[in-house]
């Protein structure tokens, strides 16, 4: 893979796109008891013009504890189908932002707050990236695997996709 970093508005797009394609991340939070993250999947609900991720988790949570202690945060995307992979890490903020909680609720969320949007445990986590690093073959496996082995046989330096740091 060729490397390639990616400045400003390009990087907030990239960034943007590969979240929007994959939607659900492995949030990582950090607990002082353990030397291991505390990781749990969860859908984004919006990626802002200022490259800040969105979700929607419960107080009771141990990712909500964890970042209560701790800020730090990583996010981990994966689509190995398509070779796409997105490592982010940064400071988490935790509000009950009520107006957030309107624009994000969806018949999704009544599964998991049985007393609706106005649900006490119903908390937004805003994600502040600081670090991204990304990986994208720009095709699908088959493809990129095809790729790799031309690149084997005939020692082409043809790239097999791109990865890279996004500073947005």
């Amino acid at each position: 893979m060729a490397e390639k970093n990616i400045k400003n508005k390009e990087a907030h797009e990239k960034f943007k796109a590969i979240i929007d394609q994959i939607d659900i991340g492995t949030i990582c939070s950090f607990n002082a008891d353990s030397p291991y993250p505390h990781g749990v999947p969860m859908s984004r609900q919006e990626v802002d013009e200022d490259s800040n991720v969105w979700y929607i988790l419960s107080a009771e949570s141990e990712t909500f504890k964890n970042l209560e202690k701790d800020n730090k945060i990583s996010v981990f995307y994966a689509d190995p189908k398509n070779y796409t992979f997105l490592s982010v890490n940064g400071t988490a903020s935790l509000s009950r932002d009520q107006e957030r909680i309107d624009k994000y609720w969806n018949k999704m969320m009544e599964g998991w707050f049985e007393k609706g949007k106005t649900d006490p445990n119903i908390r937004i986590l805003k994600v502040n990236p600081e670090e991204a690093h990304y990986w994208d073959s720009g095709s699908n496996k088959i493809t990129m695997l095809f790729g790799m082995i031309k690149k084997i046989v005939t020692v082409s330096k043809e790239d097999v996709g791109n990865e890279g740091d996004l500073e947005l």
